[in-house]
């Protein structure tokens, strides 16, 4: 990290505090619907708010952009973040540590959940061909990986992971709306604490750019996975929480 702990956004020089902004408000365009999209920019903290596009969506929306100064400044040392806790491994070594450590195949079940039918973000996960030229869980041979693919109900995702004797549930949710990702997740949390005794419950991971990673226990999960993840974040961690931290605490 720099050695600078409190900084400010950077649009034109650097610390001029100059941000942009862009919101819809449900008014057709015209001056008085500019007005507006001003007036709250400067109650949102921009001063001075200079609009700088705006454009009619449809019948009674207006979409607009915004470029102003804040003088808000941010702490980096009172930032809070979940940090990666565990090695990122190869495809090959996290192969090696499944075989010589579980001396079974690794099972991962995946799904998208409830109405959900975004499966773009569990498949670049577990799919062969991956994303961003890694490849899926499916590419590593000492993992077992069953894609139920979408509008998964959560019953059918439980008896799933019986069936598969699964270690690991990944569930990827795209849809947020008032807050469908967050109710979903904790119906299936629920679902499998019900269903199975806790030292028989798979690992529960849900992704998607919406959750909040430091979300875990009060959603009742293992990990949450945010935007930006890649199958080989994925699979260390299964490696990690599965054989390699467990094998720690039982020495």
């Amino acid at each position: 990290m720099s050695e600078k702990t409190v900084v400010r956004p950077y649009g034109d020089t650097t610390g001029d505090g100059m941000v942009q902004v862009s919101f819809t408000l449900p008014v057709p365009h015209d001056k008085r619907a500019e007005g507006a999209a001003v007036q709250l920019a400067n109650k949102m903290g921009l001063d001075p708010a200079m609009l700088v596009h705006a454009r009619q969506m449809g019948d009674g929306f207006t979409f607009f952009v915004v470029y102003g100064r804040v003088n808000h400044l941010v702490d980096l040392a009172k930032v809070q973040v979940v940090e990666r806790d565990y090695p990122l491994l190869s495809a090959k070594e996290v192969n090696a540590v499944v075989k010589r450590r579980l001396r079974r195949k690794l099972s991962v079940v995946g799904a998208c959940i409830g109405t959900d039918a975004h499966t773009v973000g569990i498949d670049a996960i577990l799919n062969v061909k991956g994303i961003a030229g890694e490849k899926g869980l499916e590419y590593y041979r000492e993992l077992k990986v069953t894609n139920l693919g979408a509008q998964v109900s959560v019953p059918e995702l439980v008896e799933a992971a019986r069936r598969e004797r699964a270690d690991a549930v990944l569930v990827s949710q795209v849809v947020t709306q008032r807050d469908a990702h967050l109710h979903n997740t904790r119906e299936m949390s629920a679902a499998f604490r019900e269903a199975m005794p806790a030292g028989k419950r798979p690992l529960l991971i849900v992704g998607g750019p919406r959750f909040d990673e430091s979300m875990t226990g009060e959603l009742g999960v293992d990990r949450i996975f945010g935007r930006g993840t890649t199958p080989g974040e994925v699979a260390s961690y299964l490696v990690h929480a599965l054989i390699t931290s467990r094998k720690a605490s039982v020495a």
